[in-house]
């Protein structure tokens, strides 16, 4: 039997090492294969593009992703150029002498990894075959209307026939390690299998189909797990074939693995397999060169922002913006499964709360949910214009009354006040006052839906009463589409309108990892997130405190909705009381948890899949070390030394504080962030077994 390598990991960087580097590695090829590479369709995008260049700095010339070609997306996004490895050429020109068309480059994100993209239009013809020879080897069979789970059929073949030409380049067995996410791209799994390739395959769900379906359904879907007639639920709703095919994707494979924990628990119940490798999805982490230069950011898009503020609320603004704190929720339009519906709850009960406190704060609410309108609307519109009419009459008379104070001190004389501003100038004012007179409230939407009598969003509005007006300290806007720096009323891409706001809102109630908050995180933004969402578990997993770091867990799981509408309320009302001070203070901590959230420490839970698909489809080659997964066991953020950031409502009876209060707090950042540092480095280490204690895998039994 030829010497198995012994698969371990370099502790300093956490890329794979052989430990006899004599051993040629060329044909170890990885193929990741999924429906959204160069194809934005949702989150398994943002995955994949963000963990690239990780994964080809660890694998370089050997690291391909496969996906569907489509003209608009190449043409923007892909650089075509020749295969470096001969073996994927010459495969490549077999599928073209038979009528496909396979395209290659480079894909211009970061990292620049090789794609490989198969034009699913141009091989719709062999569809009926496919899908006969895909009922064959699986009885799942595929209704005619049904295109998406059409186009999974033909991605999926092409990919397995792919990888059938590959593996006939080689000599012997070929080392390849094909990745597969989600349904889509699941058929070339189980056709590859079912050829028995000599591929070590890895399937990732990042949610389930039916867990979504059901979740979406208002179904109490966590407490019935172990209740649900699967097969009957998933042919009710008219997806049993997709269902299927996930099925026998995950059982499939020599290793599956879901995003979170959470995930993990639902997999089991849904699909049946417990998960060999939990892969938290992480960020590409840019640190700023200049300390601090977050919080400048956040200083100077909050100024946008409240520019947005004065127009949209002219006439009523008679709050002040320097105590004005702006919270958001954002993403799809799912609205119980998003928490849209807890969180509009818990605003009601918050503007209780402020108003019977009398406090001078006011909380401005933003809902970036995308949603079917016809435009904007005029009052907004109106608003905005009303504004700059405002700004630009305020430059005019400044101009006017600088030169006449500037005259009068060459002269030597304090000038007379009353005299400085003439009759016209007074006119211009005060017909500029009279202009901002509006006989409405402010709009809680920036568009005209298209149905806003069913929109839940505005239903609820409707009936918790939160219409702007003066006396609500909480102030609601809508806006029902993605943000751009293109936008006349909000010019703000997402990342900038991040940055400027004060806290992030996603009580999520299925949400199997959650970027949202993650981006929140990494920006240096306190968020609210659930131990039901992938982000929440992971956080509350690697941090003692995760409100101290900005990071409030709301508990959906264990807790009736009533009771979580309150703590949500709590952990708002809370952070409104918060002073200026101790809301930097927070930020500081809150972006020092990037780290645990960078693709460089959590690319590693990809690496231990991979080398456990290698140790248990070629056992005779490759064995595995460690033998358990990468543990951060003991590996938690501690509570910090000072006073809590965020007091809780029983400490204070008044959301006023004094600055005095704040200059007692036990806080020195630099000795914070150096103890943090220390937390994150060295529980990343991962132990090797002492020689001749190796343990090898054997094969999942499907």
């Amino acid at each position: 039997m030829p010497l198995a390598r012994s698969l371990s990991m370099n502790s300093l960087n956490g890329l794979p090492q052989w430990e006899d580097e004599d051993l040629p590695v060329e044909h170890l090829l990885l193929f990741e294969v999924s429906w959204e590479v160069t194809n934005k369709v949702g989150g398994i995008y943002t995955v994949i593009q963000t963990k690239a260049k990780t994964t080809a700095d660890e694998w370089g010339e050997n690291y391909f992703l496969v996906g569907p070609y489509f003209e608009h997306n190449v043409k923007t996004q892909v650089e075509a150029c020749e295969p470096p490895h001969p073996a994927v050429k010459k495969a490549m020109d077999t599928m073209k002498s038979q009528g496909c068309q396979v395209y290659f480059g480079r894909w211009l994100i970061e990292g620049s990894p090789y794609v490989l993209l198969f034009d699913i239009g141009a091989a719709a013809w062999n569809l009926d075959r496919w899908k006969g020879e895909f009922w064959d080897v699986s009885n799942i069979g595929i209704p005619f209307h049904d295109q998406e789970a059409n186009d999974a059929v033909i991605f999926g073949s092409l990919t397995a026939w792919f990888l059938k030409e590959l593996s006939c380049q080689f000599d012997d067995k070929p080392n390849v390690i094909a990745h597969f996410h989600e349904w889509q791209a699941g058929v070339g799994l189980i056709l590859s299998r079912s050829q028995k390739l000599p591929v070590a395959t890895i399937f990732t769900t990042h949610a389930t189909l039916l867990g979504r379906y059901l979740c979406a359904a208002s179904i109490d879907f966590y407490n019935n797990l172990d209740q649900f007639d699967i097969d009957k639920e998933a042919g009710e709703r008219q997806i049993y074939h997709r269902y299927c095919m996930e099925r026998a994707s995950v059982h499939c494979a020599h290793v599956f693995t879901t995003v979170s924990q959470i995930t993990a628990v639902e997999a089991e119940h849904m699909l049946k397999r417990n998960p060999d490798v939990v892969t938290p999805n992480g960020l590409n982490i840019k640190k700023f060169s200049a300390m601090h230069e977050f919080q400048n950011l956040h200083s100077m898009y909050k100024a946008r922002i409240q520019e947005f503020i004065r127009g949209h609320f002219y006439g009523h603004l008679d709050f002040s913006l320097e105590k004005t704190l702006f919270f958001f929720i954002a993403g799809r339009y799912e609205f119980s499964n998003k928490g849209a519906d807890m969180f509009l709850e818990a605003l009601s009960r918050l503007n209780f709360l402020l108003r019977v406190h009398k406090t001078d704060v006011t909380v401005v609410v933003f809902f970036i949910m995308p949603a079917k309108t016809n435009n904007f609307n005029v009052e907004t519109l109106k608003g905005q214009a009303v504004r700059k009419q405002l700004w630009d009459t305020a430059q005019s008379v400044k101009e006017k009354f600088g030169k006449k104070l500037y005259n009068a001190l060459l002269k030597g004389e304090i000038p007379d006040l009353n005299k400085i501003l003439d009759r016209d100038d007074m006119t211009i004012m005060k017909r500029a006052i009279f202009s901002t007179q509006r006989h409405c409230l402010p709009p809680v939407t920036t568009h005209n839906m298209i149905d806003d009598g069913n929109d839940p969003i505005l239903n609820t509005i409707r009936r918790i009463g939160l219409f702007n007006n003066r006396t609500d300290r909480v102030k609601v806007i809508l806006h029902p589409e993605f943000l751009s720096s293109t936008s006349p009323l909000l010019p703000l891409d997402y990342e900038d309108f991040v940055r400027g706001c004060h806290l992030g809102v996603f009580p999520s109630y299925y949400e199997p990892w959650g970027y949202t908050p993650a981006e929140c995180t990494v920006m240096g933004i306190p968020s609210v997130t659930t131990n039901l969402s992938g982000f929440g578990c992971f956080m509350q997993e690697h941090v003692a405190d995760p409100a101290a770091y900005g990071i409030y867990i709301v508990d959906r799981r264990f807790r009736s909705p009533d009771e979580s509408c309150n703590q949500l309320t709590q952990f708002l009302y809370g952070f409104c009381q918060q002073s200026r001070r101790q809301r930097i203070i927070q930020r500081n901590r809150t972006e020092r948890l990037s780290d645990l959230l960078d693709w460089r420490y959590l690319g590693r839970y990809y690496m231990h899949a991979r080398h456990l698909a290698l140790s248990r489809t070629f056992p005779d080659k490759f064995e595995m070390e460690p033998s358990a997964p990468p543990k951060t066991e003991g590996f938690r953020y501690p509570r910090p030394s000072s006073v809590p950031p965020s007091p809780s409502v029983s400490q204070h009876s008044s959301p006023h504080h004094s600055e005095d209060e704040d200059e007692d707090e036990r806080y020195d950042e630099d000795e914070e962030a150096e103890r943090d540092r220390q937390n994150i480095k060295s529980p990343f280490s991962l132990g090797v077994l002492p020689q001749g204690k190796k343990k090898q895998h054997g094969e999942y039994r499907n």
